[in-house]
């Protein structure tokens, strides 16, 4: 099948995360035999006119490559352009921005209406956005799918635990969404090991000089293996998680987890393999970190959940999705 990707964020010199889950799939489905152009954008420079970059990117390789489907990663502005941009039946994955910008933002609840709309199939990350996604727009009501990003789980393997103390690890911006301060106030109170916060953000002058707590600043996603095989609990407490990559990235090395409740976590963490918490009860999350602390490390619970979400079974279910939207279509 010839698939056009279109996608607003790509790995390139700002090597936004959420592009590397497409790159991955997109990957995972050209070994499954699957011909792919792209139109994408590999960087955040440019402000809005970038999208413009996008719009033209994308026209002239529908006319180039006359693709089969055409295969976009978030509602608007990718999804909507795919849709103009090619004839050929439209499959759009919606991730977590994308729901939120909805009544959020103004104009993109209409545009996110057309795209889905325009959409043979749409695939949300995890069931959790699919009902917020057909709460604020239900064209999306019974042409929707859940398939998450997945996990390269060759990448993301189960390394020997470090050997000293209690180490705590937590990745992302350091906002307010990700829940940071309560997550620094809760250790604090445990009072032992150290807690380890990678990504920056607004909130890292309120975490500075907090004893045993180390601030790394933003890395590579290739560098988030390493980081979390040096771990011993991988903490993603926040106020809500659409679906919960870094989560399922830790479970997948092996390492527990304290996660929200509020998201998607709840669907792929099972009590084995972690702790799910209230994000805003801190006395919650001083008995989770402790509770996960006493799990094994590394954790094969964790690691066996996680297998279930391996990228290329991920892109198996994608690939059905496609194809079907392309049968039903021609």
């Amino acid at each position: 099948m010839r698939i056009l990707l279109v996608s607003q964020m790509y790995p390139g010199p700002a090597d936004p995360d959420l592009g590397v889950f497409v790159a991955q799939l997109e990957r995972a489905l050209e070994e499954r035999g699957h011909e792919l152009e792209r139109a994408v954008l590999d960087s955040r420079a440019g402000g809005k006119r970038r999208y413009l970059t996008l719009t033209r990117r994308s026209f002239v390789a529908a006319r180039r490559f006359r693709p089969d489907i055409v295969y976009a990663h978030f509602l608007v502005p990718a999804g909507f352009l795919a849709g103009i941009a090619a004839r050929a039946p439209l499959v759009v994955t919606a991730h977590g921005r994308d729901v939120r910008n909805v009544g959020a933002v103004p104009g993109i609840a209409a545009l996110t209406r057309r795209t889905v709309a325009r959409a043979a199939a749409v695939i949300a990350v995890s069931d959790y956005l699919r009902r917020e996604l057909e709460a604020k727009v239900p064209e999306a009501r019974g042409k929707t799918a859940v398939i998450d990003s997945g996990v390269d789980l060759e990448r993301f393997r189960v390394e020997p635990a470090p050997g000293d103390g209690a180490r705590f690890l937590c990745l992302g911006a350091l906002d307010e969404r990700k829940n940071v301060l309560r997550l620094a106030d809760a250790f604090e109170r445990l009072g032992e090991g150290t807690l380890t916060f990678v990504g920056d953000g607004p909130l890292r002058a309120r975490l500075e000089g907090r004893v045993n707590v180390q601030l790394t600043g933003s890395v590579s996603h290739h560098e988030i293996p390493k980081r979390i095989a040096g771990s011993h609990v991988v903490c993603q407490p926040s106020l809500i998680e659409p679906f919960g990559q870094a989560t399922l990235e830790a479970m997948a090395c092996g390492r527990s987890v304290v996660a929200t409740r509020i998201g998607g976590p709840p669907e792929f963490v099972p009590p084995e393999a972690g702790v799910l918490v209230d994000p805003l009860d801190v006395d919650a999350l001083v008995e989770a970190l402790r509770l996960a602390a006493a799990f094994p490390c590394p954790n094969p619970a964790a690691r066996a959940a996680a297998e279930a979400h391996d990228v290329r079974e991920q892109a198996r279910r994608v690939e059905q999705v496609l194809e079907r939207a392309a049968a039903e279509t021609s």
